[in-house]
């Protein structure tokens, strides 16, 4: 095998690994689900946003070719279907969560028509699905910001997830450097803002874990003074 065919399977092999790591991340909330029997402090809106983002990156890979694409998000999917199904089991309000899902994917299926029916150019149709998907999972890596605003208020983060964090790096690059291998941008340019918003979460992680370590330092050295 040549040097640039291993160089690309590796790559794509990454692809898969850290963004299945990612999807999987999701699993701890179906055992808490299953566990308590309730959704308390379970947000139902990543798991359906991450689903139409799958579904949608899943027709852009099919029309692309590329079943690195199609793997990942049709795996992707699958465990966020099952997350939305468990979610809706042990749900109370369940109109509500029917009637976001149900508007979202209306939303898809328009979207969809759209390009299938009104676009009849493969290669003009590549474009503007390519398009919709960057906007759509950039939106979705931007969303946390919010969260990270009332952690630099609150100076807690206890708000955030570790793991997620090196999940969505690991992954975000891997994404980035394949789009890069591809020339595709739709790939590469959504992409970047989860690794910007990986980078934020570390030093949110630095600059809070150390300040609460000073803090329990200098309480101590009080304790001990007094």
């Amino acid at each position: 095998m040549e040097a640039g065919g291993l160089a690309d399977s590796l790559l794509s092999g990454a692809c898969v690994l850290f963004t299945l790591g990612m999807f999987s991340t999701g699993l701890s909330d179906l055992k808490h689900m299953r566990m308590t029997r309730s959704v308390d402090s379970v947000q139902f809106l990543p798991f359906l946003t991450t689903d139409v983002n799958n579904l949608s990156w899943l027709s852009y890979g099919a029309l692309k070719g590329s079943w690195t694409l199609i793997v990942v998000n049709a795996v992707g999917a699958v465990l966020q279907t099952l997350y939305i199904l468990v979610y809706l089991h042990y749900c109370h309000r369940k109109r509500a969560v029917l009637l976001q899902t149900t508007t979202l994917l209306g939303v898809l299926v328009l979207g969809f028509a759209y390009f299938w029916l009104l676009v009849p150019d493969p290669e003009m149709r590549l474009q503007h699905l390519g398009l919709f998907c960057s906007v759509f999972t950039i939106s979705m890596y931007l969303s946390p910001l919010a969260d990270l605003a009332k952690i630099i208020h609150t100076k807690s983060t206890q708000r955030l997830s570790f793991s997620l964090a090196m999940a969505t790096l690991l992954t975000s690059a891997s994404w980035t450097f394949y789009g890069f291998r591809l020339r595709d941008p739709y790939i590469v340019v959504p992409n970047l803002p989860g690794i910007l918003t990986s980078v934020i979460r570390f030093w949110l992680f630095w600059k809070y874990s150390t300040g609460a370590r000073q803090e329990l330092s200098a309480s101590t050295n009080l304790r001990e003074f007094t």
